[in-house]
């Protein structure tokens, strides 16, 4: 039997694993890899991706930063989780702010540590990220709009931060051959990013009691719930525009499968939006978009399956 106070360290422990959101992390990791290895380098090999030290800082260093970043703003909204979110906020309360501000410093620090050790561009992309993270916590998020532009966007930044990596060498005259790939990549990007921009709509509706409660100025306590929906469902339509880049343009293997799936999961999505007007109903919709994203990860292997093919075999010659 574990004694008392090691029953209060196996709390704390679950405790930062909530503020941090541990569960998130390890998708983003395999984020980052698989985009690395079918969308943003398909002409190396998978194993020597894996296998690239830097890219395993550049890696490490995103998902310690986004840690970070959870923590800081878990710091600024612990009044509003309280509302919002009462069982993970009494959860979170185990970690005393002052230990939180504690690992919050530690994390970035080593964060940008690993960065310096890539170059002097990836210590100077990382110190920015985490700035960007701290001000949107501290100040942007309270704004309507802006505050969710700024959330979207800080969600793909770690994808931009391989995509520097690997294209970094590149000369401004070999850019002009690159430029089909770019295109991809940026569509992959603009579609990943709307769907972020309509979960983070979505959480202003879910959260509605809490932000108003602590003066947040999101958009559906600055105009009104049906303005908001309004502005989803136009998002929710401009992701065809990406989509449409990905499948009749270019080639993105069996991963158009998803995107078909995920246009007939967002009319039901915008059919069940307009019909929704409480908390419950809300978190739904949000987990309906989270699943999509994540969904969207694990689909990237549709690209070229066989790249999994020559792994199982290269692991069965061992």
């Amino acid at each position: 039997m574990l004694s008392r106070q090691q029953k209060l360290l196996v709390m704390k422990i679950v405790s930062l694993f909530s503020v941090v959101r541990g569960y998130n992390i390890p998708i983003i990791v395999l984020a980052q890899y698989l985009s690395a290895i079918f969308i943003l380098a398909p002409e190396k090999r998978a194993l020597d991706i894996l296998l690239d030290f830097y890219l395993f800082l550049i890696v490490s260093a995103s998902a310690i930063t986004i840690a970070s970043g959870y923590i800081i703003n878990n710091f600024y909204d612990s009044q509003k989780d309280l509302i919002n979110r009462p069982n993970k906020s009494m959860l979170d309360r185990l970690v005393s702010q002052k230990t939180k501000l504690t690992v919050y410093f530690s994390l970035n620090f080593l964060a940008v540590l690993m960065a310096s050790i890539v170059s002097w561009r990836a210590f100077l992309f990382f110190s920015g990220y985490i700035f960007l993270i701290w001000f949107y916590s501290h100040k942007i998020k309270k704004y309507p709009i802006v505050g969710n532009l700024t959330a979207a966007f800080m969600a793909v930044i770690p994808f931009f931060a391989i995509l520097l990596y690997f294209y970094n060498s590149i000369s401004f005259e070999e850019i002009e051959n690159h430029r089909s790939h770019f295109a991809v990549i940026s569509a992959h990007a603009v579609f990943l990013f709307l769907l972020l921009l309509i979960r983070e709509m979505i959480k202003d509706l879910e959260n509605l009691k809490g932000d108003l409660a602590n003066d947040y100025h999101t958009i559906p306590i600055t105009y009104n719930e049906r303005v908001s929906k309004q502005i989803i469902t136009a998002l929710t339509f401009l992701t065809v525009i990406p989509v449409y880049i990905l499948v009749n343009i270019y080639d993105v293997g069996y991963m158009d499968i998803y995107f078909y799936v995920c246009f007939i999961v967002l009319l039901f999505f915008l059919l069940y939006l307009w019909k929704s007007n409480s908390k419950e109903q809300f978190l739904l919709l949000h987990n309906v978009l989270k699943f999509l994203i994540v969904s969207g990860v694990f689909c990237i292997v549709l690209i070229n399956p066989s790249v999994l093919w020559h792994g199982r075999q290269l692991i069965s010659n061992y």
